[in-house]
């Protein structure tokens, strides 16, 4: 385990962020201005807006420097970088597979990306604003600090606001962008291992040896990284619990980074199943945010790191964390559940999805009411409890009109392409043109030769009906007909 994978060796120069961030601002706004030209507005508007806020942090790095040198490459962000390219793949891969206009998808996964990392990093800082003193310092994103979470909630919002502007419908987007966001889990929190944080409790005696071996994080030896002299489980433990300073490793604790790497795997092969065998649009989303919801509040139990955040209000221990699982068992019930046709079986698993809180009350219970520990949510099991509830009753909802409505409920409903546009545009120009009173034997003119009755098989041409009016003019009139032209045609 180790926070840094190789270094690149650099030469030694000294660099002014000042003009870095203008130098950067600047090709914003040259990329805002070709995309405005490109008419396309939205992407315009977003570098715009990036160049202005490159613009802003330039003034706050004046008259400092960089001392550029051997090129650290950090374990997580070799990860994370994998991360984004697996899931490129995988989502337009789907995308495709399902009819999704691949361009505009590809583009749609950047910005979710990018919407995903800045979201992280907010929330990130909202929940450890005691960590930075200055506006410098939230953007170090190299000293840690991303809330998987915060990247969920902040892609969703990316997806929406660039989808919308191009009026395609979010959840066939989501469906085939949530199995990226379970390989993202299963490959990043492997970068969280290497690095040392998002750790689990200290072990009982009881552990497993190779499992104390896996949850033994080092103490890096000086210099490792420009802050900090060792892993924050090392960190941590010299702090709070006790551990010598000199020792060479931390506590053995639950690696809960493993832990959640092997929940993104599961939650990979349940999202890629569940497709077989879907009945409407946004399920396989809905399903990703209800399953990792209750991995995710289980998984914070085990969790020890200081850097997640709480929220009020604190109540007793065995109140408090079994309340969270009647949630997800009461959203079981209205919801997912219903998947299961067979009735008995269906209300057999609604039982049964109440028993882990009940059986987590009977653990926690005090012999005494004042021997009870009062606890707070964390910010992650406050957002898996609050999406995790609302993707259940989503989910109801729409499974409930698919019954109804299936083929409406698995439509696309994208915007008709500009050709398409065109092709009917012409048709609807071409029925204007056809007049009901084209056909009539009222239209016909003194000396028109009448059309012959349309014979099975023949197509409608106005072109034909025009030509045979003035066919029978031009005969009544080469004949000297003085008066009606004899009928020779029939009714038509």
């Amino acid at each position: 385990m180790h926070p840094i994978l190789f270094r690149v060796p650099l030469p030694a120069w000294t660099v002014p962020l000042l003009w870095v961030f203008l130098i950067a601002a600047g090709i914003a706004f040259a990329g805002a201005i070709g995309l405005f030209l490109g008419k396309n507005k939205p992407g315009a508007a977003a570098a715009g807006i990036a160049g202005v806020a490159l613009a802003a942090l330039a003034s706050q790095f004046k008259g400092q420097t960089y001392a550029l040198g051997p090129l650290p490459i950090y374990s997580y962000g070799v990860m994370l970088g994998l991360s984004l390219v697996v899931g490129w793949y995988l989502t337009l891969g789907l995308a495709e597979r399902d009819g999704l206009p691949k361009e505009t998808m590809a583009n749609c996964y950047v910005v979710t990306a990018l919407a995903a990392v800045l979201g992280s990093r907010v929330l990130y800082i909202l929940t450890n604003l005691d960590e930075f003193d200055s506006l410098g310092a939230m953007f170090d994103i190299r000293r840690g600090g991303l809330v998987a979470y915060g990247g969920f909630l902040g892609g969703f919002l990316g997806s929406y606001l660039f989808l919308r502007s191009h009026r395609i419908p979010l959840l066939p987007w989501a469906d085939v962008a949530v199995p990226s966001l379970a390989s993202g889990l299963m490959i990043t929190r492997v970068g969280c291992y290497l690095f040392g944080c998002d750790f689990g409790r200290p072990l009982g005696e009881t552990a497993p040896a190779w499992l104390k071996k896996l949850g033994t994080f080092p103490h890096w030896s000086e210099g490792t990284l420009d802050h900090g002299s060792g892993s924050p489980a090392w960190v941590q433990h010299v702090k709070e619990r006790g551990l010598d300073p000199t020792s060479d490793a931390s506590l053995a604790v639950h690696p809960t980074q493993i832990y959640e790497s092997l929940v993104g795997a599961g939650l990979l092969v349940l999202l890629l199943l569940a497709r077989r065998r879907q009945k409407f649009r946004g399920e396989i989303f809905l399903l990703f945010t209800f399953s990792y919801g209750v991995c995710r509040y289980l998984l914070e139990l085990l969790r020890d790191d200081a850097e997640r955040g709480s929220i009020p209000p604190s109540l007793p221990e065995h109140v408090l964390l079994p309340a969270g699982l009647v949630v997800f068992a009461v959203g079981y019930t209205i919801g997912f559940s219903h998947v299961i046709r067979d009735n008995v079986a269906r209300k057999v698993t609604q039982a049964l999805s109440f028993v882990p809180a009940l059986a987590l009350y009977l653990v926690l219970k005090p012999e005494t009411f004042g021997a009870s520990e009062t606890l707070q949510y964390s910010t992650s099991q406050v957002v898996a409890l609050t999406t995790g509830l609302a993707a259940s009753i989503a989910f109801a909802v729409y499974y409930k009109a698919a019954l109804d409505h299936p083929e409406q409920a698995m439509a696309l409903n994208l915007p008709a392409s500009p050709a398409a546009d065109d092709t009917r545009q012409a048709d609807a120009d071409e029925d204007e043109d056809d007049e009901p009173g084209d056909d009539e034997d009222e239209d016909d003119e003194p000396g028109q030769k009448r059309r012959a009755p349309a014979r099975a098989g023949d197509k409608p041409s106005r072109t034909g009906r025009g030509s045979a009016k003035d066919e029978g003019r031009a005969t009544a009139r080469e004949r000297g007909a003085a008066s009606e032209a004899p009928d020779t045609t029939g009714e038509a």
